[in-house]
């Protein structure tokens, strides 16, 4: 009777630890994403430069009056200059976690978002992040997003 109950027993904290480690691990995905945000709004260039894995690639897909749908490669040196030369407004994205998936150290993220410039809303789309978790954390490694100005969700 006791090795019956201990099984199922055993079986559940196997797989309660399982359910918990990937929760930590999507904590952590999560994290790295929200530096990224939280360095824009606060205009941090180190605190968006430290996301990213060096061999980083940062792309846009638009769809261009007359020329259809483009794919626009973005210096990520040029993105973290940017971020960091004074302006204005505030760059304040506002995204929400659609789904996360993580395959031990890739991790494939996407994420709808707001943009606003200070309080103005400028622009709407989703993000799709890949992710690589090495001995330095969680970094960014291909960021590719939309952007519209209407039909936003």
């Amino acid at each position: 009777m006791k090795k019956a109950c201990f099984i199922p027993l055993l079986l559940l904290l196997i797989c309660s630890n399982r359910v918990a480690a990937q929760s930590s691990e999507e904590e952590a995905v999560k994290s790295a994403i929200r530096q990224l945000f939280d360095g824009m709004k606060k205009a941090d260039s180190a605190m968006v430069k430290d996301i990213f894995d060096e061999n980083a690639i940062m792309q846009t897909v638009v769809m261009a009056p007359n020329e259809g749908v483009i794919v626009r490669s973005a210096s990520i040196q040029k993105f973290v200059t940017a971020v960091g030369t004074p302006h204005t407004d505030v760059w304040d994205e506002r995204i929400t976690f659609d789904k996360v998936l993580i395959d031990g150290p890739l991790a494939s993220v996407w994420t709808p978002y707001r943009f606003y410039l200070g309080d103005r809303f400028s622009h709407c789309g989703v993000n799709s992040f890949q992710l690589c978790k090495s001995e330095k954390g969680w970094k960014i490694i291909y960021l590719v997003d939309t952007r519209r100005k209407e039909d936003c969700r």
